[in-house]
């Protein structure tokens, strides 16, 4: 399923916010600057999904999703699956 509000994880598109982990984890670039060169709203939205990756388990486990599915679609599941998608490049 996938989460019709806006503000959830569920709703962005994975591979571009994945492209955003990239530039972050693998090229090294700071989130402040990847916030400076956003050219829109969205994808300062999505630079800081990205962010999420930074933040230990035990202090986002508990965030709530505001979204319909709410029930089904939690953070932690969001995050593990944009980890998956940049996981290779990581290892290497």
């Amino acid at each position: 399923m996938v989460c019709r509000n806006p503000g959830c994880l569920g709703h962005f598109d994975f591979e571009n916010i994945a492209n955003f982990a990239r530039k972050r984890f693998v090229e090294g670039c700071s989130t402040v600057a990847l916030l400076q060169q956003a050219c829109s709203v969205r994808e300062k939205q999505e630079i800081v999904l990205v962010s999420l990756l930074d933040v230990e388990d035990d202090q986002i486990r508990d965030l709530k999703l505001s979204c319909s599915y709410d029930g089904q679609c939690k953070v932690m599941d969001c995050r593990d699956k944009l980890k998956k998608l940049i996981q290779n490049e990581l290892d290497q």
